[in-house]
């Protein structure tokens, strides 16, 4: 198999204008952009992706949608299943670069926020290159936790204090004296409602930097069912959400 050049790009949490230049230069310069297809329940995400390829792409790109493999949401072992989900993830993308670019040439994944931070592409790609000749590209995206306290026009931690990022799966396991400022993830369930002091403060937001954006703070006690409704009701209307908070300890809690 010809060497393939495959980008990761980070494109930010969903505003078209969050994308960075180096982005831009990086998409401009691609052949082919894979696009993963959950269906018609993110068909608007693909939209997003796809208004950014007719901003900035070169003419003659081609966009191939990729099915993205079905996975257990809630599965006995979670870990296990998440492994399966990827090596299936490896499988169809592999097949998609040989099929679609088998003399060589370049090709690009678009990913939601950065790359690094709670997204499995490179940790595909990695698998990848153990398969075939591969030089694998990254670019930095904004992410969902500078985008949230952008929204909010807030720094995330007093002077000197440390931040925790998590997932809403993890949330009650973090450490002692890791919690004063709690940045989550991937939180369907809204843990903290489980794990925080009523006079704990909470900054929320769904949607960050698109037409869709949602924010609410304020104390635990005091928003909580604000946030479950607006979520559960931006879900519902859309489809499909993507949201993220800080919990910020209350200083003596």
């Amino acid at each position: 198999m010809s060497d393939v050049v495959l980008r990761v790009i980070g494109i930010g949490p969903g505003g078209r204008r969050q994308i960075t230049l180096e982005a831009v230069d990086a998409i401009a310069a691609t052949d082919v952009f894979l696009i993963l297809d959950k269906g018609e329940r993110t068909a608007e995400l693909t939209a997003v992706r796809q208004q950014m390829l007719d901003a900035h792409a070169r003419d003659g790109h081609r966009v191939v949608p990729v099915p993205d493999p079905p996975r257990d949401r809630n599965p006995a072992d979670y870990e296990a299943e998440v492994r399966r989900w990827h090596a299936a993830r490896v499988d169809v993308i592999d097949e998609a670069l040989t099929e679609h670019l088998p003399d060589g040439g370049s090709a690009a994944i678009l990913v939601w926020g950065d790359p690094a931070l709670y997204d499995s592409t490179l940790r595909i790609t990695d698998a990848l290159g153990r398969r075939r000749d591969l030089t694998v590209e990254v670019v930095p995206g904004v992410t969902s936790a500078s985008a949230l306290t952008a929204a909010h026009g807030i720094v995330a931690h007093a002077v000197g204090e440390p931040i925790f990022t998590t997932t809403g799966r993890r949330l009650a396991a973090t450490p002692a004296g890791a919690d004063l400022n709690q940045i989550v993830m991937l939180d369907s369930a809204l843990a903290f409602r489980e794990t925080a002091q009523p006079d704990d403060i909470v900054y929320w937001g769904a949607y960050l930097g698109t037409e869709h954006q949602i924010i609410v703070s304020g104390r635990v006690g005091d928003v909580t069912d604000e946030i479950v409704a607006k979520r559960a009701e931006a879900r519902e209307r859309l489809g499909w959400i993507m949201d993220i908070y800080l919990l910020r300890r209350e200083e003596g809690s």
